[in-house]
Formats: C-alpha cells, structure tokens, sequence
C-alpha cells in the first residue's frame, strides 16, 4: 500500500477557467505524470473531503459504489479513499493492453495514467431499486467530470471513453465479479 501525498485544496486555475478549457483530448505525449499529479487526479475522482466521510463527488444516499482503478506505466492500482492511498495489483505496464480492450483507441497507450471506475450495481439496488442504475451512472458522470476538470487544473488532458469491451477490461483489471466497467478516462499531457 503506497500512501499518496496530501491533495492541495487551494489552486491557480479558476473553476470558470477550468470549465472553458476542458476537451475531450485525444493526442498525449508518452509521459509519465509525478506522483502529486496521480494523487490529486484520484482525489479529485473519490478522495474523502469531510470527517463524516462524504467525498468530492455526490453519490445517492452516500452509498459510494464506485470503486476507482488506475493503470499507469508502472502496473495496476486500486484507490483506497480511507487514508488516500493506492494498492498495486499488477506490475508493468498495462497500457496497451487496455487500449486493445477498447476497440484499438490508440491514444489510451499513450496517455501517462488511465483511471477506470467501476460500480458495484448490487450495492446500490439494495436501497434504490429501480433507480439504482440511473443514480450510479450519474455518479459515474461526476467523477469523470472532476477527473477532467483537475486535468486541465494541472495542465493536462483527459478524455472519457465508454467505448470498450467490458469482460476485457474486467479481465485485464480482474475486477471482481460484483464489478462492472464503466469508464475509462485517459489522462496525460497533451501533444
């Protein structure tokens, strides 16, 4: 388990600014991003903002489905909001292969990290039923909006991708089953 450094709470790019620069960016350079730079993308994607635990994307009834997994060109992860950390799952870099897992989108092998969130479907059926879906893929939504927002806060660029092949990506990341892919957000500097 790798702690990651403290988030900053505070930046030199305005949300207005944030908003009209943000793009769906599909041309990174091959590099990798710092540490800092990892750490405050995942925070901004699911990080813990209170002391009750609330975190710095909404999700219906604070139940959290998502759980966030990152490939970078040192391996697999898997972020752990308590505490702020990462937990390597794999080693070596896995880049490409999630590129062939969606569709051949070659710009996903070049970006320095992807973030891929997944849902546990079940775990928020169990109090919304039928609106379970709709109100995890919402959430979804706001993560991939944070994540693209602090990119371009840190002079990056990222863009959400949906298309994939989900047992690919579940195989590649060995989700468990419980587990569904839902996005995949390349993240990198940009070309």
């Amino acid at each position: 388990m790798l702690e990651l450094p403290q988030p900053k709470t505070k930046g030199t790019v305005s949300l207005e600014e944030a908003i009209i620069k943000r793009r769906s960016v599909r041309n990174f350079q091959n590099k990798t991003l710092a540490i800092e730079q990892i750490s405050q993308i995942l925070w901004s994607a699911q990080g813990i903002t209170s002391k009750r635990g609330f975190r710095s994307t909404p999700s219906a009834g604070a139940i959290y489905p998502m759980e966030i997994y990152l490939v970078s060109t040192d391996g697999l992860f898997h972020y752990i909001p308590q505490g702020h950390k990462i937990l390597k799952l794999k080693d070596g870099d896995l880049r490409m292969q999630l590129c062939n897992a969606a569709y051949g989108q070659e710009f996903i092998a070049d970006a320095g990290i992807s973030i891929i969130i997944a849902c546990d479907y079940e775990k928020i059926k169990l109090r919304y039923r039928d609106r379970a879906t709709r109100y995890a893929d919402m959430e979804a939504g706001h993560i991939t909006q944070n994540i693209q927002l602090q990119a371009v806060s840190l002079g990056l660029g990222s863009c959400p991708v949906g298309a994939f092949n989900d047992g690919s990506v579940s195989k590649l990341l060995q989700l468990p089953k419980n587990l569904t892919p839902i996005y995949i957000i390349p993240v990198g500097y940009i070309k």
